[in-house]
């Protein structure tokens, strides 16, 4: 039995480096990369995930210990779960917006392929930014262009990765999935609105209970 529960864990190990590796195919070969991520099965959601967590820690590892040169930060006021917030929820509304949205432009993507396209599209975030991190506590002010190009050229290689990845889990072209794009943050816009909607509205009911409640218990005791 413990011999089965080994080779069990061995090859779900195995096979989770080779879907993680797989990722540092999708960011050369981004067309071929994506397509065959979903539809050849080449990606999985263990190494997406991680892809997410290592996306997050990086983000809160880059206000932490990037040198104070390039990044002055407020700890007395720095809040690390909101700082993760601002990543993680555009992310997860990106990928349901792209996902609702798939209907109306006849994509064949689903809810798993679209969230695992939009992981592996943050890879050079991560290969970027972590040694930039780094370096950025060896090098002066004047030689910072080149500190903020390398992080400027992460976030357009992801962009163009997230394009990518949209058009090949959708099987769109190259124009469908531009307007597809526009239409998945004009979807956003209209999801972050009606959450905040929501929580207005489920404030002032939660507001108008506890005064209903005070104002009960100053009249009976």
């Amino acid at each position: 039995m413990k011999s089965i529960t080994k080779n069990s864990a061995r090859s779900w190990f195995s096979h989770f480096k080779d879907t993680l590796r797989y990722s540092l195919h999708c960011i050369v070969s981004p067309f071929d990369g994506f397509w065959d991520l979903t539809h050849e099965k080449r990606g999985s959601m263990a190494a997406a995930n991680f892809l997410v967590i290592m996306t997050v820690l990086t983000t809160v590892w880059k206000y932490r210990y990037t040198s104070f040169v390039f990044i002055r930060i407020q700890w007395e006021y720095f809040n690390v779960i909101l700082n993760i917030c601002t990543f993680l929820l555009p992310f997860f509304i990106w990928v349901l917006s792209n996902w609702c949205l798939t209907t109306l432009f006849d994509g064949k993507g689903t809810l798993k392929d679209i969230y695992m396209g939009s992981a592996y599209a943050l890879t050079p975030y991560i290969l970027i930014q972590l040694p930039m991190i780094v370096f950025s506590n060896f090098i002066t002010y004047e030689e910072g262009a080149f500190y903020n190009y390398f992080l400027s050229f992460s976030m357009i290689w992801c962009g163009f990765l997230f394009l990518a990845s949209v058009m090949q889990v959708h099987d769109f072209s190259f124009g469908k999935a531009l307007l597809s794009i526009i239409s998945i943050i004009v979807g956003m816009l209209v999801i972050i609105f009606l959450l905040l909607l929501f929580f207005s509205l489920l404030s002032d009911a939660i507001a108008y209970f506890m005064s209903l409640y005070k104002e009960i218990s100053f009249r009976f005791y």
